[in-house]
């Protein structure tokens, strides 16, 4: 709860099946390959992507492989063959300095698309709680829902997929750096 800002809903026996989890991925290779983070769709029974925030289409996802130790998933989507996705374009994390300016995407409690921007606060966070590797720490808002969103450099390259927030205070986000989603 202190670094993904919820609790997991419990849910009710003889109730219809609730939506258990929220968040964002990023569209990786246009035949619908998106990474997400773990705790997005793990244990899901279901997972579900909506590609813009006003459609009506939802697609089933698969899941693809997954690293609970990173905190990463791949899942796919079948668009057929007549519709080609946009993908992002990956950067790198080697050369990210403190006080680079950063765009977070997400959907922050399902209120839809947005874009938040700040600057690289620190590299190389170590905590332990949530992640392996250190951590891209940043000042952009990212809320619960922004979960496996991307983190973009002012070029416009992912340098980071959002993760975790430190709910005790604001404005204290973190990424798990591209190159080490890349390696994996």
């Amino acid at each position: 709860e202190q670094f993904y800002g919820v609790r997991p809903q419990q849910q009710q026996r003889n109730s219809k099946p609730q939506k258990l989890s929220l968040g964002t991925g990023f569209i990786i290779r246009e035949d619908g390959l998106i990474l997400t983070n773990n705790h997005v769709v793990q244990g899901a029974d279901l997972i579900q992507v909506q590609l813009t925030e006003k459609s009506d289409k939802v697609y089933d996802a698969k899941l693809i492989g997954s690293d609970a130790r990173l905190d990463i998933a791949l899942i796919k989507i079948d668009v057929g063959n007549s519709m080609k996705l946009t993908a992002v374009s990956l950067g790198s994390s080697k050369d990210v300095q403190v006080g680079e300016w950063v765009a977070a995407f997400g959907n922050p409690f399902g209120h839809g698309h947005s874009m938040t921007k700040g600057i690289v606060s620190s590299i190389g966070r170590d905590i332990g709680e949530i992640n392996k590797v250190p951590l891209l720490q940043t000042d952009a808002s990212i809320n619960p829902g922004n979960s496996g969103g991307p983190l973009v450099n002012s070029k416009g390259y992912v340098i980071g997929m959002n993760q975790a927030i430190d709910a005790r205070a604001q404005g204290i986000g973190f990424a798990i750096p591209i190159d080490d989603i890349k390696k994996i």
